[in-house]
């Protein structure tokens, strides 16, 4: 089967506002008269459906948040009966109630086509093997890769995540052509494959990767280590999960699929919207979103938006790779610190130290303290003291010019710290356990 670009990729951007137009027109007044809380803040706002005549408009409307989500666990946000409702998925609720989220026959092949959408854009097509190694459970990810996979015609590979060497033992004898998972965990994947000194048997030609923030320093390192092109992706279950905006070959940014989604940035603390081109909050509405639509749902993310046409011929916005969240952002003795930063100078470093790290923020005697533990390589290990001591000292005057402080830097012993096969754990922040 083969899959065309949808021609409204390249639509002209005043069409593209027209169709947003109609299509948020119309979701406005199904919301209206079918979910509880939107119809509460549209009257405390003395706001009608009317009052929305199209994109224009959009900035009178209220804005949604996490927390909403878990006010009205687990379905009291849908837009339709659950009869209707063909899936649903769930956070990890490791920060608080999890949030749930459902979806409807067409918001599954919506889905599918943005996913489809990606694949094609790195491309992939009917004669790729996908091997999708996000989590096939509550998590989007896997369910998201695995029908755009279909969609295409490809052959999908739904290994799902963990057992890291029966998932490289697969990529070598199915094939795999495409992968799909955690920047953190194809890292991990890279070490384990040169560990078994079988690069040459893959068949990778490109990495989607995605469900946590990553540097340009770190897709030179997996792109080195797979052998592969890597690209980003963005998503979040409360829009839709995986494939919500994607690079195409030309890595200029994520282009969003304005024809289901529309994008703004906001001033996080005033709730302004900015200008193009500004960095702020990304917030995003659901247009064709029928069991779980959201209206300017805060992100919390930090990037900015690109309405030039690309070199590729799409016209939908890009997002520029978001450089942090809102609730990621660590205050440390008054500065804000985001964890990207961090790994932007632990990945110049180079040879000597290994990716893997974790940031530990305490407080003792009213005083924050600040530490970062990094793995280092084999070779500095058997370097002895000074070697490490020298490194040590090294990177903690980088990140001292990076970010105005300069924490405690603990060269740690090879493997060491703890490998994710999704979402690494690269903060823990023990202030919050203070009372």
């Amino acid at each position: 089967m083969k899959y065309w670009q949808p021609e409204f990729e390249t639509m002209p951007r005043e069409q593209i506002k027209k169709d947003q137009s109609e299509k948020l027109v119309k979701q406005v007044a199904r919301m209206y008269e079918k979910v509880e809380l939107f119809r509460k803040r549209m009257d405390e706002m003395g706001l009608k459906p009317e009052d929305i005549k199209g994109v224009e408009d959009l900035h009178k409307l209220p804005f949604s948040y996490k927390q909403d989500l878990r006010d009205y666990y687990p379905y009291g946000l849908f837009a339709v009966p659950m009869t209707d409702i063909r899936r649903v998925h769930a956070s990890s609720g490791t920060t608080g109630k999890q949030i749930v989220v459902g979806y409807t026959d067409n918001d599954l092949e919506m889905w599918a086509d943005c996913f489809a959408r990606m694949l094609i854009a790195t491309g992939a097509d009917e004669n790729s093997f996908v091997h999708v190694g996000y989590g096939l459970g509550l998590f989007t990810g896997g369910f998201g890769a695995h029908d755009g996979a279909l969609r295409i015609g490809a052959t999908a590979i739904p290994i799902s995540a963990g057992n890291t060497q029966r998932q490289i033992q697969t990529m070598i004898d199915f094939g795999s052509t495409v992968l799909c998972c955690t920047p953190s965990y194809a890292m991990y994947l890279g070490e384990t494959i040169e560990e078994m000194g079988v690069k040459d048997q893959l068949k990778l030609k490109a990495g989607i990767f995605g469900a946590e923030p990553w540097t340009e320093e770190m897709r030179a390192q997996i792109e080195e280590k797979l052998g592969l092109k890597a690209y980003d992706i963005y998503g979040l279950s409360e829009i839709m999960g995986p494939g919500v905006s994607y690079e195409c070959e030309y890595q200029c940014g994520m282009h969003v699929c304005e024809d289901n989604f529309i994008p703004e940035i906001i001033d996080p603390d005033t709730g302004e919207v900015l200008p193009e081109g500004e960095w702020g909050e990304l917030v995003f509405t659901t247009i064709t979103k029928e069991g779980f639509p959201l209206i300017r749902y805060r992100t919390r993310d930090i990037c900015s938006l690109n309405y030039e046409k690309c070199k590729c011929g799409r016209t939908h916005v890009r997002m520029n790779k978001p450089q942090g969240r809102t609730d990621d952002m660590l205050i440390i003795r008054g500065v804000n610190v985001f964890p990207s930063q961090i790994e932007e100078v632990l990945l110049k470093v180079g040879g000597d130290i290994t990716p893997n790290y974790q940031i530990i923020v305490d407080r003792e005697n009213n005083t924050d303290t600040f530490c970062v533990n990094v793995e280092m390589s084999e070779e500095l290990f058997s370097d002895g003291i000074k070697a490490i001591q020298k490194v040590e000292k090294q990177i903690s005057e980088s990140l001292r010019s990076m970010l105005g402080i300069g924490p405690k830097v603990n060269l740690v012993n090879p493997k060491s710290i703890e490998r994710s096969e999704g979402k690494a754990k690269r903060v823990i922040d023990k202030r919050k356990l203070v009372k």
